[in-house]
């Protein structure tokens, strides 16, 4: 390198040493130029509160690894109305928060993660000089992805169980990259309609038969259009089709048959039933005197399991001696 500032990860980053560490990569020490700007209400400060050290990964050199050790200022805020106390410069062109790289080594990660993959871009960012794992480079990817998603225009709503019978919130899907997008922490209307109101881009709701649903759907995006989905469609025929049957009885399948097998099926199912009563109350009957005799809850069940098992060896007889 011909200076130092060649090191340098920013042009507004003064560096003030470059050592070797103990592992053989680089060291480049650095301090920002103090500005004292409070990003929520612009007031220029000039009251320091203290410094911080930042290590962020950066470019290699010479196919080692360089290490950015910046010391980054802390101000307090003077202006009396704000409620931000203190701040740091802001470093957003160099890293963002909490990263442990640089931006334009997150850039060089991402675009070796999207090309060659995981692994592949492991291998070949180690022999660059960049010591980053395949999860890094996949993390990356993740992010970048997150980032450039366009807003869910058709979403799904349904509840969403944080412990059965007992704690349920409400899960938002969206239905045309088949992701979660946000699980609420309940099934209020005024929590679903507050969700709905922030992205306002939603233009198909795909919901239950909650009328909460319903009701958050028409408050909080009016412009979308409600529709079921598949599994609620068949949901609702099944329930249909068995009202119907409840109250029509089995008058389509006795319809096919003539009036002497009707009278027929009809008596034998009359038998039937009327052997299951006697037989239920049997063991109604059974159950009470052997109760009134004093015996346990577990003697009572097995003498009623063995009573149970004999009833149907009896009926399987009896059916196998009317077919001879």
């Amino acid at each position: 390198m011909i200076s130092k500032k060649h090191w340098s990860p920013g042009s507004d980053v003064a560096v003030q040493s470059v050592d070797r560490s103990e592992s053989g990569g680089w060291i480049v020490s650095g301090s920002l130029t103090p500005s004292g700007i409070c990003p929520d209400c612009g007031l220029h400060s000039r009251r320091r509160h203290g410094w911080r050290r930042r290590r962020l990964q950066d470019y290699p050199a010479h196919g080692d690894e360089v290490t950015v050790d910046l010391a980054v200022c802390r101000w307090r805020c003077q202006a009396p109305a704000c409620p931000r106390r203190t701040f740091s410069d802001q470093i957003a062109w160099i890293a963002r928060p909490f990263a442990r790289r640089t931006s334009r080594v997150g850039e060089i990660v991402s675009h070796l993660g999207h090309a060659a993959g995981g692994r592949p871009a492991e291998r070949l960012l180690h022999r660059l000089g960049l010591g980053v794992s395949d999860d890094t480079v996949l993390r990356h990817l993740k992010k970048r992805a997150q980032g450039t998603a366009e807003p869910p225009t058709v979403i799904g709503i349904d509840d969403w169980s944080w412990r059965k019978s007992q704690t349920y919130g409400t899960i938002i899907v969206d239905l045309e990259r088949r992701v979660v997008i946000d699980v609420l922490e309940d099934r209020d209307v005024v929590t679903c309609t507050n969700w709905l109101k922030r992205h306002p881009d939603v233009e198909v709701i795909s919901r239950d038969r909650c009328g909460l649903y319903a009701q958050a759907a028409r408050q909080g995006a009016p412009q979308a259009k409600q529709v079921a989905d598949r599994f609620h469609i068949v949901q609702n025929l099944r329930q249909a089709i068995e009202e119907q049957m409840n109250l029509h009885g089995r008058a389509t399948g006795r319809a096919l048959l003539s009036d002497a097998d009707n009278i027929t099926a009809a008596g034998s199912l009359l038998k039937s039933r009327l052997a299951h009563r006697t037989s239920r109350e049997e063991i109604f009957t059974t159950i009470h005197a052997l109760r009134n005799q004093g015996l346990s809850c577990s003697e009572i069940g097995r003498r009623a399991a063995d009573a149970q098992r004999r009833d149907r060896e009896c009926r399987r007889d009896r059916r196998r001696e009317d077919d001879r």
